[in-house]
């Protein structure tokens, strides 16, 4: 294999796309079989024109917007697909509004009776053979979630990184049923960003996003307008997904919905026995709803809006030609999900660490790319599916690389627009020197005592008193980068129905401390503020025991990694790897309420790693019952 291309994952007894065939190697010992470019799981790639969304501009008055129960067709050679979608589009309108405007928004539930799309169930890992897990179709040893099938359209929306109040964020219990409504005010007082809004249920969010219930939300302000950026046409929202579906007798995708998960023998609940239920992987890929779909483009500047909406899939993207040879120079981050970035980063593949463009779920990229110079050519979104080193993709198998096509008009284009060289002249960057409050939030491996076999999320206090010592249960060791000795710190809370821990002075500036004690990637996420990623500190975490779910040594530091230019802007979601601390800041203002934080990875914080936190006037917290946690110093 050429090292100029890229090495693209495929399975033993699975056809590829033709325009890959020359360049897919083995995987864990698995093969390629010999490629048609019309047969990849069933289905021909690139087959169907991407669908745009329907643009929504809320007026003076109250918004409605109904879920429904509608078939959609997510390829022209399946079947259409049942699933629950805001105003019957899946996905749901992109809602675009001005900063400062005030909406409100009746989220109205109209899905009476109707079955519920998503068949759920189970199979065995088997050693090996990883891709086998995100194949087409049941495997062998599937068991069905038969409870799945009898859930109710209960549903809850949640506007993604919004600046709102407790009562209008979408608590995951506040969920509605049929002839309901959720009512929620947003005042948009933010700059101009990237938002989405999907289902938040409790216990429920990773079949109810997955059955379609996602959409797009655009605030626009001054600055980003007076930068004349591509626009109308030339923006376009890329929705990224990923889904399995359930096969006929010649293996051939039916277009049901299929959430197969894997049990992780390897992972048990060394109380129960319990297998532990791995996150979701499906090996096709949709954007906007589409399956490997393809954009008719100028040879000009684009704007794309991408939001990862997976379960779990971490995407590496990469561009290439249509002899998978990674396209260079065309493509420049300008904004996180919080905004716009400071100035323009250029994303490029890197073909020795084979980083490509990293987002997990619930992360959005706002991208400028240019096709000036791929006239009358094909270029490829394909997801490279070997992470980073130092990362670990829950869903990492890759059965099918292909996301989308671009296909670049022959014809010369009069295009005025030029690259800036600062996006967002009104950036700060937050620092140490803020006066701030600290949080430790530990993220528990897999097995680990008392968990049910699942990670979850730790709230922890320091205690200097000698009261806690390491090698009891829910204690931690840990030696930081200034540390003469190690800290030690007591867990206060580990589910989501443990006694609230975290109560915030609206105003004040935080600095949240995540630590992943073992397991894969977790996108954190923390309602109502926008953070900045400070460090990515690396420890070693070999003394943290989860037969004791203690430390029997301490956690060390051991050096840092970079923090990326492209994830220096406002963020509210954070990718916390295996053996990192990764330290964010924020200021929580704007809203006060109850609010939640969690893992992204939806069979996670479905699982259990999900907690609430709570923003309320300085003033009023001064009679408060100074619980652990409270004030986060």
């Amino acid at each position: 294999m050429s090292e100029n291309t890229i090495g693209v994952p495929g399975n033993s007894g699975i056809e590829a796309d033709r325009g890959y065939a020359d360049d897919i190697g083995a995987v864990d010992g698995a093969t390629t079989a010999a490629s048609t470019a019309a047969d990849v799981g069933g289905l021909t790639p690139y087959l169907d024109r991407l669908r745009v969304p329907a643009t929504l501009r809320p007026g003076g008055r109250p918004e409605t917007i109904e879920l429904k129960s509608t078939w959609v067709r997510l390829h022209s050679q399946m079947a259409p697909t049942h699933v629950f979608a805001y105003n019957g589009q899946f996905p749901g309108p992109t809602i675009e509004v001005r900063s400062g405007q005030r909406i409100s928004v009746a989220w109205t539930n109209r899905i009476k009776n109707a079955p519920y799309p998503v068949v759920a169930g189970e199979e065995p890992a088997v050693g090996g053979a990883p891709a086998r897990h995100s194949a087409p179709g049941r495997g062998e040893g599937f068991v069905e979630i038969k409870e799945v099938a009898d859930l109710p359209a209960w549903s809850v929306t949640h506007l993604h990184g919004a600046e709102t109040g407790g009562g209008n964020d979408g608590w995951a219990e506040n969920a509605v049923a049929y002839k309901d409504a959720q009512l929620s005010e947003y005042p948009n007082g933010q700059r101009a960003t990237t938002l989405w809004y999907h289902d938040h249920g409790m216990n429920i969010t990773r079949w109810n996003v997955y059955a379609g219930l996602v959409g797009m939300y655009l605030i626009r302000d001054e600055e980003e307008a007076a930068l004349h950026l591509p626009s109308g046409k030339y923006e376009v929202p890329l929705i990224l997904s990923d889904r399995n579906f359930e096969t006929d007798g010649r293996g051939r995708p039916t277009g049901q919905l299929l959430h197969k998960v894997r049990r992780a023998s390897d992972a048990v609940n060394p109380e129960s026995g319990k297998i532990v239920t791995l996150p979701f992987s499906g090996p096709y890929n949709l954007v906007n709803g589409v399956v490997w779909p393809y954009l008719d483009v100028e040879a000009r500047w684009y704007r794309f809006r991408l939001l990862n909406a997976s379960n779990a899939r971490i995407y590496n993207l990469a561009l290439v030609d249509e002899e998978n040879r990674p396209v260079r120079g065309a493509i420049r981050q300008i904004g996180s999900d919080g905004g716009l970035l400071p100035r323009p980063v250029a994303v490029e593949y890197d073909a020795e660490t084979r980083a490509g463009l990293s987002i997990a779920p619930a992360e959005r990229m706002d991208l400028l790319v240019d096709f000036r110079a791929l006239r009358g050519k094909k270029v490829r979104l394909v997801n490279v599916g070997q992470e980073p080193a130092g990362t670990a993709d829950p869903a990492r198998d890759v059965l099918f690389p292909q996301v989308m096509e671009f296909r670049v008009g022959a014809a010369p284009v009069g295009d005025r627009f030029v690259l800036p060289s600062v996006i967002s002249s009104s950036f700060r960057r937050l620092s140490h020197d803020i006066p701030h409050g600290h949080r430790l939030v530990v993220l528990s491996a897999p097995g680990t005592t008392g968990g049910a076999g699942h990670p979850e999320i730790w709230e922890m206090v320091e205690v200097t008193d000698g009261s806690a010592r390491p090698g009891q249960d829910g204690v931690i060791a840990l030696r930081g980068p200034d540390d003469a000795e190690p800290k030690v710190y007591r867990r206060i809370s580990r589910t989501f129905d443990d006694t609230l821990g975290f109560k915030v002075a609206h105003g004040d500036y935080e600095v949240w401390s995540l630590l992943n004690l073992g397991g894969p990637t977790h996108p954190m996420h923390i309602h109502l503020s926008q953070f900045q990623v400070l460090e990515r500190e690396v420890y070693d975490i070999a003394g943290f025991d989860p037969g004791g779910a203690t430390t029997t040594s301490p956690v060390t530091y051991t050096g840092a990694n970079p923090v990326p230019e492209n994830e220096q802007g406002w963020k509210d979601v954070f990718q916390v790897r295996r053996a990192e601390l990764v330290k964010v800041m924020g200021q929580f203002t704007g809203a006060h309420g109850r609010f939640m934080y969690h893992c992204h990875l939806l069979e996670h914080e479905d699982m259990g790693m999900m907690r609430p936190f709570t923003v309320m006037p300085r003033e009023v917290l001064v009679f408060d019952h100074h619980q652990p946690g409270h004030g986060g110093h």
